[in-house]
């Protein structure tokens, strides 16, 4: 056991292709897809890495093909940013082997510890969504579902009367101009009752329950798949029990016939009537709907005349 102390690290800031570096062959600090992920949008955001990864060299690696001893993540995310240069801390003192392999563990091993209320406090007074993404917190590291159940949620320093919307990376641009043509409109406030809200938060406990997930996502996901299924179920909400409309505005499709897609073909074929129906001046353009509504209507009148 050695007891002579290391000298003293004189590392240098230099600038490199990520690319070039060499990773490590074995590295204990994993990341999960999504948090790679967010971390490859937070360096576009940026155009660099706000944090520099440890480099070495010491005479063993030619140079910008240094071995990255903590960063590889942030190298890997910069290559996949389109960044061709990076800064990095480079040491060029020589390390043994125990020396490098301690070093990448204390990277990733040593770290201090965040107090979840400071945390909660500090990321409440974010006030922009792409700001609130980029800080990479989630359910878990602000320690909201510590007890899944309604209570709990209730307890975890929430305001009720809030609830908050996390986007993944390929929805956030569709709710960034949902919220923009909201905000363009005019100024609408929905009062939910109690009942409605507690009613909310105890099917997202059954939820929980039933599919064995603890991340809220997971638990709104399997919501709105059943929902999904049940598309149909909307018919009542613009249908009267005698069959005649409640209003005059637009329905989606999908709570006709129960899909939000159908097949190519028959897309194909439905696309060629309507183009044809308005080139003969049968039904406006942009008016489709138009064509399904009378060759329904035929449909029904053939059908109580008794024709097949």
């Amino acid at each position: 056991m050695s007891t002579t102390p290391a000298p003293h690290l004189r590392p240098t800031l230099v600038t490199r292709d990520p690319r070039a570096l060499t990773r490590l062959q074995v590295n204990a600090h994993y990341q999960p897809k999504e948090e790679f992920d967010r971390l490859v949008a937070n360096v576009k955001a940026d155009g660099c890495l706000t944090s520099v990864p440890l480099v070495y060299g010491g005479g063993e690696y030619d140079e910008g093909q240094e071995l990255i001893l903590s960063g590889n993540h942030r190298c890997d995310a910069a290559v996949e940013a389109g960044l061709d240069e990076i800064t990095v801390m480079l040491i060029l003192d020589p390390q043994s082997r125990d020396q490098l392999i301690a070093r990448q563990l204390s990277h990733n091993a040593i770290n201090g510890k965040d107090d979840p209320a400071t945390l909660q406090v500090l990321y409440d007074q974010i006030e922009d969504v792409d700001w609130r993404a980029y800080s990479g917190l989630d359910d878990d590291a602000l320690d909201l579902l510590a007890d899944v159940s309604p209570e709990g949620l209730s307890e975890a320093n929430l305001d009720w009367s809030t609830i908050q919307l996390i986007f993944l990376p390929n929805e956030l641009e569709a709710a960034r101009e949902a919220i923009q043509a909201a905000r363009s409109g005019q100024s609408e406030t929905w009062l939910a009752a109690r009942a409605d809200y507690e009613q909310t938060l105890d099917t997202l406990a059954s939820s929980h329950a039933a599919h064995k997930i603890i991340n809220v996502t997971l638990a709104w996901h399997a919501i709105v798949r059943i929902a999904e299924n049940h598309l149909t179920d909307l018919q009542a909400a613009y249908t009267f029990p005698d069959s005649e409309p409640r209003h005059t505005g637009h329905v989606g499709l999908e709570t006709v016939t129960g899909m939000r897609t159908l097949p190519a073909p028959a897309a194909i074929t439905l696309n060629k009537a309507i183009a044809a129906a308005v080139g003969r001046e049968e039904i406006p353009a942009g008016e489709g709907w138009r064509l399904l509504e009378r060759l329904a209507q035929e449909y029904l009148t053939g059908t109580q005349d008794g024709t097949p």
